[in-house]
């Protein structure tokens, strides 16, 4: 097994692009199966989860072509619809992939048995299938509600007002793609709102999408019989990816570091918007609007940090940014207080509690609390110190995360596997090589 070390860097300098948005490549390999016609894709992100969900759309039936490098066609699937797999679809590390093909294959008469990796095996699935148990769909999974499992699929969805307390784009959009074969109009309510890509992409495939203001928050809403049309996806940049390159520039003296071509949809920006008042020296400009989400470039230079409480509200905007975000706290001036933030304890890792013992170890002042991280930073003057093995558990963004970290610490810090953060950025150690970063892979 591979481990990867990250050592103190001068600076950061370059120009580069992020890798293609992991929600939109989901999204654009599973609309394009279910549209009438051909859908192709460019900037599609390459990474383990996003080739999970391809293999899965063939298992369905489409017809999944990759033409060169981020380049794909789908043949959709259409009035046909999916058809029953031979075998298991094993979505590996993917949980918005499964989670959202969840939803399209419960609205069909198939049979479709779940299952994934170690970790998404451990994660919640429940809150996903009970909604949809709601719409006629039926499933079999273990009793604490995990993977593997089968859902057992219906010609004759029901249309359904869910009220979702999770703020989950996962939840949301399970419920939306099974309402899009209903008789009648399916809505899912959000007291706090996630993720809207599933509404845009949907309207960018033809199909009528309502967001109304409700007493209860905001209310999405498809109406059933719709029929997908096959369009072209240009994949936008990670923000979630951008954010670990925009953080080591942040905290590395000297560095000045572009990332071209970011998707700044405001309900995935969240990370920007703390960084900014924390005092960082970021610019986003070019802005412009591609297939109906915001496109900006951003510019990083080196920053002195200070803490902020976060606020709660913010948490849905950039769940999976917290791990950076505390990294970026631990060079900061001061407290900086994350909370409402449970959610994170039931991601790939318990990463409240592997961010926490992680940072600790690295000689930072951390507290911990159920829904709660604080990092009490020191300033740039007093660089935590660093010199430690971290255990990722498997957790791409945990092990992305102390990389950073260790460009900026006063000593190297190793991650104790390299491999599983192709789930998400493939290129992550390419490109903060190629801007100045010191990462060795060791075998």
């Amino acid at each position: 097994m591979s481990y990867l070390i990250a050592s103190p860097t001068n600076r950061l300098i370059g120009t580069v692009n992020a890798p293609g948005d992991k929600s939109i490549s989901h999204r654009s390999l599973i609309l394009g199966a279910m549209a009438e016609g051909v859908t192709k894709i460019s900037g599609l992100l390459e990474g383990a989860d996003i080739l999970s969900t391809a293999k899965a759309m063939k298992a369905f039936g489409a017809d999944v072509r990759q033409l060169g490098d981020g380049h794909w066609e789908v043949g959709g699937l259409g009035e046909k619809g999916f058809q029953e797999p031979n075998d298991f679809i094993d979505f590996g590390n993917a949980g918005t992939g499964v989670r959202l093909t969840m939803g399209v294959a419960g609205s069909y008469p198939i049979n479709s048995f779940f299952t994934g990796d170690n970790s998404l095996r451990s994660r919640p699935m429940a809150r996903i299938l009970d909604p949809l148990a709601q719409m006629g769909v039926k499933y079999q999974m273990r009793e604490n509600g995990l993977l593997p499992c089968v859902v057992i699929g219906t010609n004759e969805v029901k249309p359904i007002e869910y009220f979702s307390t999770k703020g989950s784009a996962q939840v949301k959009s399970a419920i939306l793609l099974c309402g899009l074969r209903a008789d009648g109009v399916t809505s899912v309510i959000e007291k706090k709102p996630s993720r809207d890509h599933t509404e845009n992409m949907l309207r960018a495939f033809g199909v009528d999408v309502t967001i109304e203001d409700h007493p209860q928050g905001l209310c999405a809403s498809v109406k059933g019989k719709a029929v997908l049309q096959g369009t072209e996806v240009m994949v936008p940049g990670d923000p979630s990816s951008a954010a670990f390159l925009v953080v080591t520039a942040l905290i590395t003296e000297g560095s000045d570091v572009t990332i071209e071509n970011v998707m700044i949809n405001p309900l995935r920006a969240g990370i920007f918007e703390c960084l900014k008042e924390m005092g960082a020296n970021l610019e986003i400009y070019n802005e412009r609007l591609i297939a109906g989400e915001r496109i900006a470039d951003i510019r990083a230079i080196y920053s002195e940090l200070k803490g902020i409480t976060v606020p709660k509200e913010r948490a849905p905007s950039m769940i999976d940014e917290y791990p950076i975000l505390s990294v970026a706290a631990a060079f900061a001036d001061g407290q900086t207080i994350m909370d409402g933030i449970g959610e994170l304890r039931v991601k790939e890792s318990d990463r409240i509690k592997l961010m926490a013992d992680g940072l600790t170890a690295c000689g930072v002042d951390v507290e911990e609390g159920p829904e709660k991280l604080v990092v009490n930073g020191k300033g740039a003057g007093n660089k935590p110190n660093g010199g430690v093995s971290i255990t990722t558990h498997g957790d791409h963004r945990i092990a992305m995360s102390f990389l950073v970290f260790g460009t900026a610490a006063k000593e190297a810090v190793q991650v104790d596997e390299a491999e599983m953060i192709k789930t998400s950025f493939p290129n992550f150690t390419e490109l903060m090589t190629e801007l100045g970063a010191s990462i060795v892979n060791h075998e």
